[in-house]
């Protein structure tokens, strides 16, 4: 198939369908018939299939059948071909958009020869960029789309340039580059290759973890560039940028920078999370509660 042109968000109850879904979630059985979660980025829904029938998760199928509370399936097809993006959340404008005004912040924040190489190792490696425009900030809590890791690395940039110019910090520079590398270790913590989950490594390391790991590598390439001080701050900066111990940081926060670069952390995925229970909500109304931010709202 080419790209997806119908979605599960346009068919209406009690319509015959003809549609290309991907299995999200394999459910129970019940009877003779097993229970899956098929969708695509538009929503989900429940089908029956028989048991005899064996569904891998994240596998794509051509669905024939009627839409109703649940998805009665008459017949399937496997499609070997087709675009993720079409299945998965994804981000709601071009994610080229978003790298460009990544690209635009650091030309006018990094002047310096060492933040430069450091930029440059992972942002001008095409291997690294690729899968940087697509991983996801999260599997469920904040940014979960295709593209939410590089929107949020934009979002966390701008907002710790404002507070360092507005709070005069001393490190600008190593506060931006660290809001651009803090979160990179995504790219291998979290799979969005299908339904959105953590890797093996991921679950055993962690994206602060990797993300050192990664900065370690960058400095073993041309070791005598970097000073000790600005590959302290920066790995400082990513190591703390979770703030506290209980909240996933090997270390709390002992740098300026560090709490500049924690607080847009914090601010940057907070207000995510209550955009996306803004769009659940109407106006007037109270939300769902929400575990993220441990309250309902009124929108």
């Amino acid at each position: 198939m080419g790209k997806k042109t119908i979605f599960l968000k346009d068919i209406r109850n009690g319509a015959q369908v003809q549609i290309p879904l991907m299995v999200m979630k394999r459910l129970y059985r019940e009877g003779s018939k097993t229970g899956y979660i098929l969708g695509d980025k538009t929503g989900d829904i429940k089908a029956y299939l028989d048991n005899r029938i064996k569904l891998e998760i994240g596998q794509v199928i051509e669905v024939w059948g009627t839409k109703d509370f649940n998805l009665e399936v008459t017949k399937f097809a496997e499609v070997e071909h087709y675009e993720v993006e079409d299945f998965l959340p994804t981000l709601k404008r071009p994610v080229e958009e978003v790298m460009e005004e990544i690209e635009r912040v650091t030309r006018e924040v990094i002047t310096s020869l060492e933040a430069w190489a450091l930029n440059d190792f992972f942002f001008k490696n095409e291997a690294f960029l690729s899968c940087f425009k697509k991983a996801i900030g999260g599997v469920s809590m904040h940014h979960n789309y295709m593209g939410g890791l590089a929107e949020h690395t934009l979002n966390v940039m701008c907002l710790t340039r404002f507070l360092c110019e507005r709070y005069d910090c001393r490190k600008l520079e190593i506060a931006v580059l660290s809001a651009k590398l803090h979160d990179i270790g995504k790219i291998y913590e979290m799979d969005y290759s299908g339904p959105f989950k953590y890797t093996l490594r991921g679950e055993m390391e962690g994206h602060i973890v990797i993300g050192v790991q990664m900065i370690d590598e960058a400095v073993r390439s041309n070791p005598d560039l970097y000073s000790e001080d600005f590959i302290t701050r920066v790995k400082g900066c990513v190591v703390q940028h979770h703030g506290k111990l209980e909240f996933g940081s090997p270390r709390e926060m002992k740098l300026e920078e560090a709490f500049v670069l924690n607080f847009a952390d914090t601010i940057d995925a907070t207000m995510n999370k209550i955009e996306q229970i803004r769009e659940n909500t109407e106006e007037n109304q109270w939300s769902e509660y929400d575990r993220r931010i441990e309250t309902r709202l009124y929108l």
